[in-house]
């Protein structure tokens, strides 16, 4: 049994999805940036008006955690088609950025800014 969490099966499952729908055309690098931004900020309108505290408890209201998930759900489909279409490895590059801010940011020493 595979696992439905995959990233790869998830991957490819959105691949599927597009082109039994004949979307590859409209798939380019550009539209899919474009649509994870736009995802991106349908995330951020759940949280613009709350206070840190509010936002701290999101999840508990359903509807708003209902809302919460889509919006995940859409920026991180959008991002894994991008990835997709471009051949980048997502966790392959967050690996690697990882290791670059540890480098970058050693433990102890103050903020830059």
């Amino acid at each position: 049994m595979t696992d439905p969490y995959d990233l790869a099966g998830l991957q490819h499952r959105l691949a599927e999805f597009a082109a039994a729908r004949n979307w590859q055309p409209y798939h380019t690098p550009k539209n899919l940036v474009a649509a994870l931004s736009v995802e991106a900020s349908e995330l951020l309108e759940i949280f613009q008006w709350l206070t840190p505290e509010e936002s701290a408890r999101v999840m508990d209201d359903p509807d708003t955690a209902h809302r919460v998930s889509d919006e995940v759900a859409d920026v991180l489909a959008y991002l894994l088609q991008l990835c997709e279409v471009l051949g980048v490895d997502p966790l392959a590059a967050l690996a690697a950025k990882i290791d670059r801010n540890e480098r970058r940011f050693p433990v102890g020493e103050p903020p830059q800014g």
